[in-house]
């Protein structure tokens, strides 16, 4: 087993470690990542080498705005993995991405996320689902994820599968491509309990196909309960389209209110989720920097700020767009720190950001809906 060939003095840095995640707060998010920076800059073969190229003396690194993200690209081409010295491990638990192909580009090759640790993973996604949507227990999942279920090897599905052995409802349930299963069994279950909280989870393609394919889906609307999800992802199957029109097009053709979204990737162990607006909230585990389109390692400040004359920053109406870097401190065994391929923006000035696209030439693909503005 991996955990079982760390040296000692390294297995019981990362048990410490492993220990404060999962009682990570606001306050001790910083000096914990910048503690999981030290770790993961020794022990970490590829992120190691890449700050030697960079020149960087990880000692001398006191400020997590300071520190080094990893570009994304590296989990296409490396086994990046923490405190393991060997090249790759088969016996790991490894999610990969779905290597979409796109209309100008072709096949992509595929991100390969190797998790050692799947009882860290479980217990992270299930804290922020419930911190924001409740307990788990007897709610009915309904996965609404056709390309992922074709895959073995997909994040999404091995947490869903994950929530729905926990919630334990005889009603949960995977669906490929049957929309008339699916129809049937929402309305049963809205008929038989009007109010019962609900979640109806699906990659935006599949949601769109459903709500578009001719059935009166309208008894939606009159459970106010009903969780409708988009994780995002149009995966070559439709035209990519801007997070507000499809959510326009969702609440139009399903009569809910509002729709909600998973921020989410093969290379994140964390999940951000926005309960509507497209707004998503950074769970405990999780942390949002915006760097400059231009310059990779000049981050912006925390909160958006009209008129800002940062070189190279993109002003959409009067919030920064920036790149994406992601902290996620439930990639303790990999690599916390994930200079990701998106572009937002920050929201305010607690943290929450939006998803507005992609930069150029980056994989079609994923967990995110992600789309040129």
């Amino acid at each position: 087993m991996f955990l079982s060939q760390l040296p000692a003095h390294v297995a019981e840095q990362r048990q410490t470690l492993r220990r404060q995640i999962l009682h990570v707060t606001p306050e001790s998010f910083e000096p914990l990542a910048l503690r999981v920076f030290q770790y993961q800059a020794v022990h970490s073969p590829v992120y190691r080498q890449y700050l030697h190229y960079l020149n960087v003396a990880p000692d001398q690194i006191n400020d997590l705005r300071r520190v080094p993200f990893m570009p994304i690209g590296f989990f296409k081409k490396h086994p990046i993995l923490t405190g393991f010295k060997g090249a790759d491990e088969p016996a790991l638990l490894t999610f990969s991405s779905s290597g979409t192909t796109s209309r100008n580009a072709g096949p992509q090759t595929t991100s390969r996320h190797r998790v050692p640790d799947p009882e860290l993973y479980d217990a992270i996604s299930t804290r922020i689902f419930e911190a924001t949507y409740g307990p788990l227990q007897n709610l009915p999942i309904l996965a609404l994820l056709p390309s992922y279920l074709e895959r073995n090897n997909s994040s999404l599905v091995y947490m869903v599968q994950r929530f729905m052995d926990r919630s334990g409802s005889a009603d949960s349930g995977f669906f490929l491509n049957d929309y008339d299963a699916l129809t049937n069994r929402l309305r049963q279950l809205c008929t038989d309990e009007p109010t019962r909280k609900i979640l109806l989870i699906g990659v935006t393609f599949g949601l769109l196909d459903w709500a578009e394919s001719g059935r009166d889906l309208t008894f939606l609307g009159q459970n106010p309960n009903l969780i409708v999800m988009e994780t995002g992802g149009m995966k070559g199957r439709r035209k990519e389209l801007l997070r507000e029109e499809v959510h326009a097009l969702l609440t139009n053709k399903l009569g809910v209110a509002a729709i909600h979204s998973e921020y989410g990737m093969t290379e994140l162990l964390s999940q951000a989720y926005s309960m509507g607006e497209g707004v998503f909230r950074p769970s405990p585990t999780l942390r949002v920097f915006l760097r400059d389109i231009n310059d990779p390692f000049l981050l912006y400040s925390g909160e958006s700020t009209p008129g800002a004359t940062l070189a190279g920053a993109r002003l959409t109406g009067e919030r920064r767009t920036g790149g994406i870097n992601v902290v996620d401190l439930a990639n303790l065994d990999s690599c916390a720190f994930v200079e990701t391929q998106d572009l937002g923006q920050h929201v305010g000035a607690n943290g929450d950001f939006r998803v507005i696209g992609r930069f150029d030439n980056s994989d079609v693909r994923g967990c995110n809906l992600l789309v040129l503005s």
